[in-house]
């Protein structure tokens, strides 16, 4: 949900959906290669070939991407108190695989339990990385995590837990004990902004931040930004849990706050929605003040609400805890504000559940994010196969992922999926991850296009292609200089895309780049403009070519073709 928690028309629409793709493997420190086919162009330097039709098979923008989950060390690290070798070893790996299964992004989880992966003013070193609260790890997993997606070519966006302060005590937490936690703990210091729930269930309940408390929820706002503020990350990342998922008929204690902050308000949960609205709209305003360019998404349960609860707008589904009626996050609101950048619903259903089809819930997002400048992602349950018995074809059909991903491509506004999680996605149950790199992943793409905020680098140049150790090096970049680190290009490009054909031609158009075919590399700038071809063929005649991009995958003029 992702399920981390183990206790219970505007422009940026003009894209290519155009279908399919095997992956892209790192090669080296900035490196970033496809597979070996490449696009077909007649040899000739007398002119351009002519453009080949768009190929479905191979999208040019779609986001592929897994959550990388740190609560109960789920995915990341294994297990706390690792030394930081052996960490630093199990996130590469992470990184890799995801890059091998033709991924573009993964979402990291680094705030789980109102803590910290990264040197925090505002919350303690997570013990899920040291196995105590509070307690420094000896280096900095964020800035190393970004560094090393980025040289990968993956867009890395920090996954925060907003409310949830700590996990039941079975899970070797704190539970519903504050004392437990850290001194100088935000939560320990001040005991009016946490409620615990259930309160009654000391082995299985947790704490968490009140959303009615104004203080706990700018702390939070505080705590989470400082992260997007001083860390490049591509994107603040937020799961579905805002006010907890019901456990029986335990009550979310909250009275005390409902009775000092709750003003004119006589529903106690119309307050519990607005309390939740403000929080999502100061972190988007924040971000948007000071980092503009930065993407600002969230994953929620996948059904709002409904049909019987909102005849009008609600899906034809009974789900049993929508956003709006149980959760307090009124989620649709949110994509027609435009407060987010993108919603990523956890459909985490396979298409014939009667209560929840998957196609049903998919085709009503659909609808709601068509004529926003919300980017619409489909959360898949990729644990469940091989696993659950809640539908039939989580253990008899390795294809119900893969319809999934089919469905998305045919509707006008799914813009890619994210798979929870990379432990899943690794175990890679009835080969159905094995499947969908396969048959749709064989070519990589490049980020969807979002809500531009930025103007489009310069049109990049390619400065020198030789052969060195039987590898192909390019180097490229925006504005005079060696690579993307010289001039003022640097400051615009944030990544880049390479694109190689067969034969020499004398030019590149926009045609010849509608889809993936020819896209053999992203690279992220931090790699100075320089690019290894290691599938390139010695003898071989190729012509290549660079587009820029800014943080929101706005395309720059193609770059002057190169004849190798």
């Amino acid at each position: 949900m992702p399920t981390e928690d183990t206790g219970s028309g505007t422009a940026r629409r003009t894209i290519f959906r155009t279908g399919a793709g095997v992956g892209i493997a790192a090669l080296g420190a900035a490196t970033l290669v496809a597979g070996s086919t490449t696009a077909q162009a007649e040899e000739t330097t007398t002119g351009a070939a002519p453009a080949p039709a768009v190929n479905p098979a191979f999208p040019k923008y779609e986001l592929r991407a897994s959550w990388i989950a740190s609560t109960v060390n789920i995915d990341w690290p294994s297990r706390p108190g690792l030394d930081v070798a052996t960490q630093k070893a199990e996130l590469v790996r992470w990184l890799d695989e995801a890059v091998a299964y033709g991924f573009n992004a993964v979402m990291f989880q680094i705030r789980p339990t109102a803590d910290a992966f990264w040197p925090s003013p505002h919350e303690p070193w997570s013990r899920w990385l040291t196995g105590s609260q509070g307690v420094d790890p000896g280096y900095d997993p964020l800035e190393y995590a970004v560094a090393e997606a980025h040289k990968r070519g993956l867009e890395i966006h920090g996954w925060f837990n907003p409310f949830r302060i700590s996990m039941a005590s079975v899970s070797n937490d704190v539970g519903i004990d504050p004392s437990k936690l850290v001194d100088g703990h935000p939560a320990k210091d001040n005991p009016d902004w946490v409620v615990a729930y259930p309160a009654d269930a000391p082995t299985s309940g947790k704490l968490y931040y009140d959303p009615g408390v104004p203080a706990a929820r700018q702390h939070n706002v505080d705590a989470i930004c400082h992260a997007a503020e001083n860390y490049d990350l591509d994107g603040v990342h937020f799961d579905d849990y805002f006010y907890p998922y019901p456990v029986g008929t335990s009550e979310f204690l909250d009275d005390a706050s409902f009775a000092e902050y709750g003003g004119d308000y006589t529903d106690k949960k119309a307050w519990r929605r607005n309390n939740v609205d403000e929080f999502v709209k100061a972190i988007s305003d924040r971000l948007r003040r000071n980092r503009p360019g930065i993407k600002f998404g969230i994953s929620p349960f996948g059904v709002w609400r409904n049909k019987a609860d909102d005849p009008v707008l609600g899906s034809d589904t009974a789900a049993g805890a929508p956003t709006y009626d149980v959760l307090f996050a009124d989620t649709r609101k949110w994509v027609l504000e435009e407060w987010i950048d993108y919603i990523v619903p956890q459909v985490y259903w396979a298409d014939s559940l009667a209560v929840a089809s998957y196609g049903k819930i998919v085709r009503w997002w659909d609808e709601v994010c068509r004529g926003t400048n919300v980017q619409l992602f489909i959360g898949e349950a990729t644990y469940k196969v091989n696993a659950s018995t809640q539908s039939p074809e989580w253990n008899n059909d390795a294809h119900e992922l893969d319809r999934h991903v089919v469905l998305g491509r045919e509707l006008g506004d799914v813009d890619g999926n994210i798979y929870f999680s990379a432990k899943s996605v690794r175990a890679n149950e009835l080969n159905a991850m094995g499947i969908i790199r396969d048959a749709h992943y064989q070519r990589p793409a490049l980020i969807p296009p979002s809500d531009d905020r930025q103007r489009r680098p310069d049109r990049p140049e390619i400065n020198d292609a030789r052969w060195r150790d039987g590898k192909l090096e390019l180097r490229f970049g925006c504005g005079r200089g060696r690579g993307g680190g010289h001039g003022h290009g640097r400051r615009e490009a944030t990544w880049y895309a390479v694109w190689r054909f067969d034969g020499h031609r004398r030019d590149v158009d926009a045609g010849d780049i509608a889809d993936a075919t020819a896209l053999v590399g992203r690279v992220h700038a931090d790699a100075d403009g320089e690019f290894v071809d290691a599938t390139a063929v010695r003898g071989r005649k190729y012509t290549y070519a660079v587009t820029a991009y800014n943080q929101n995958w706005t395309e720059s003029k193609i770059s002057k073709a190169r004849k190798v």
